[in-house]
This record gives C-alpha cells, sequence and structure tokens, in this order.
C-alpha cells in the first residue's frame, strides 16, 4: 500500500490550524504530515512547537513570508511518501474527502487527482470569486484543449515523484495553475472527483485576490505559449 504524505502550507491560520491537523491525523490513510509555517505573524509557530503529533511529522519554516507555492515546494522536496495530497490549513478542504481522493488511483491509466469545488450553495462566498475562477477555468481548458472544471482547487493528489518531476517554480497562488499546465503540456489529465468546500470570506481570512486570477491567465498562457516553441 502505497504511503501518503500530507502537504501543508501554512500562514498565519492560528484559527483554524489545530483542527486540520486533528482530522488530517485521524485519517487512517495518512502516514506523514509535511507543514511549512510560512512566516506566520500570529500563534501558528507556538501551536506547532506545542503540539504532540500522533503520525511522523517534519515541521519547516520560512523565516520571510515566501507564498504558498514556495511553501508547497519545500513541502514537496522534503516528502518521504509514495504519493502527496496538498492540504490547506484554513479548513476550506475537509480530510474525511481523503478516501475519494485516493480510490481513483486504483484505476487503469490515473496518475492524477482534482478534488474538485461546485461552488453551489454554502461553498462560495462571492459571485465574482465563482466567476473568476470558470473564466481561468475556461481559459485553461481552450489553451489546452482539455475539459477540467477546477484547475484552482487546492486538493490535488500524486505521487511524490511526479511532484518533483514538474520543476514548480512559482511562490505564490499562481502554483496552482502552473501544476494544471505542466501535467497538460505532458498529456496528463487529472482526473476530477467531487468534494466537500466551505469558503471563507474575506473577513475570515480568504487570501485570493483578483490580480491572483489575472496571475493566473498569465501563467497559463506563458506556458501555452512555450510549448509552442
Amino acid at each position: 500500500m502505497a504511503t501518503l504524505s500530507i502537504l501543508i502550507p501554512v500562514h498565519n491560520e492560528e484559527r483554524t490550524l489545530a483542527d486540520v491537523l486533528d482530522a488530517g491525523e485521524a485519517r487512517p490513510e495518512v502516514g506523514e504530515l509535511v507543514i511549512v509555517d510560512d512566516a506566520s505573524t500570529d500563534a501558528t509557530a507556538a501551536i506547532l512547537a506545542s503540539r504532540e503529533f500522533r503520525v511522523p511529522t517534519q515541521l519547516f519554516r520560512h523565516e520571510v513570508n515566501r507564498g504558498k507555492g514556495a511553501a508547497l515546494r519545500t513541502a514537496i522536496a522534503a516528502a518521504t511518501g509514495d504519493v502527496a495530497l496538498v492540504q490547506d490549513a484554513d479548513l476550506e478542504y475537509d480530510p474525511a474527502d481523503y478516501p475519494a481522493l485516493l480510490e481513483p488511483f486504483e484505476r487503469r491509466g490515473v496518475q492524477v487527482v482534482y478534488g474538485t469545488r461546485t461552488f453551489s450553495s454554502h461553498t462560495a462566498y462571492s459571485f465574482w470569486f465563482v466567476i473568476g475562477n470558470r473564466l481561468v477555468n475556461l481559459w485553461n481548458n481552450l489553451l489546452f484543449n482539455s475539459y477540467l472544471s477546477d484547475l484552482e482547487t487546492g486538493y490535488k493528489v500524486m505521487p511524490v515523484e511526479l511532484w518533483r518531476s514538474l520543476d514548480l517554480q512559482s511562490d505564490g497562488f499562481e502554483i496552482e495553475p502552473e501544476i494544471t499546465a505542466k501535467l497538460l503540456r505532458r498529456g496528463i489529465r487529472p482526473y476530477e472527483v467531487p468534494i466537500s468546500y466551505a469558503a471563507r470570506s474575506r473577513e475570515e481570512g480568504k487570501k485570493l485576490t483578483w490580480q491572483d486570477g489575472v496571475r493566473a491567465l498569465w501563467m497559463l498562457t506563458r506556458l501555452r505559449a512555450e510549448k509552442r516553441r
């Protein structure tokens, strides 16, 4: 049975961090946690330092805030499992979905799994957030002749060696379109499964902005153009 590493980038998530870790450690599928504190200025570091972990755990801290992408790259480099799953520390994504995310790997030809959000009912915090997400997906599908519904999802799962082979470079949230574009350029189509999702509001700490949407469009365009050279 493949060992599952959970990659957890963290920045100022003192309100939800302990709950996310509790939920993750309770999952029997989890073999390892790799946590990267991206220079948090709240109580995140203290929570991690005082916690008694129940599964093997690696802790890292960036002394300067570098962004989600940089934190994720640190975690990918350190992971010791066979398969790695990204878990944001804000409780928007539920570790109870781990079995659904792992099940497709039992099927022939599945290399990557994305957990996709429906953005119905309470799962979207604003109209413009949903429209922006759909625009990014539409642009990606036009560029790469694909049909993905949620490339910006935080739940992405693939073998650790595949993670590393992507040679990711982004420091910020543009890491999400970079991952997808580099997979599609190789002809790897992520397998999508529905997940539960509870979006935060801006007041609750939502960090994505419209500028991140623009950066995502540019990242997809740049990586698609590079393929044509």
